[in-house]
């Protein structure tokens, strides 16, 4: 079975989809699936579904829209200084403590 690498995104980064239907939307990561390597970003890849109601569970019915899972390497993380797209690095502060950083501006990430 193949290794997988742990995902450089994390939740609530910002990021811009490189390529696909939804190519330039930026979004902000509401959750990482790290077995598939697929992320959900807000407002991306939105899908339709009809769903039946459900009085017991409150749901009206209808059709509703949500946000499907799209590959992580479709999406790269927007520089927050420069407001572009970057790749991310990791590096070590003075104190020893890790640190990501984004490598067009050098830029620390949260």
């Amino acid at each position: 079975m193949k290794e997988r690498k742990k995902p450089r995104l994390k939740r609530n980064d910002v990021v811009v989809v490189v390529t696909g239907r939804d190519r330039g939307r930026q979004g902000k990561i509401l959750k990482v699936l790290p077995t598939d390597d697929r992320v959900i970003v807000e407002r991306v890849n939105m899908i339709k579904r009809h769903v039946r109601p459900n009085p017991s569970k409150n749901i009206a019915g209808g059709i509703s829209e949500k946000e499907a899972p799209i590959h992580i390497s479709n999406v790269m993380l927007v520089d927050p200084d420069r407001n572009t797209r970057t790749r991310i690095g990791r590096r070590r502060e003075a104190d020893g403590t890790p640190e990501r950083y984004a490598k067009k501006s050098g830029a620390a990430l949260a």
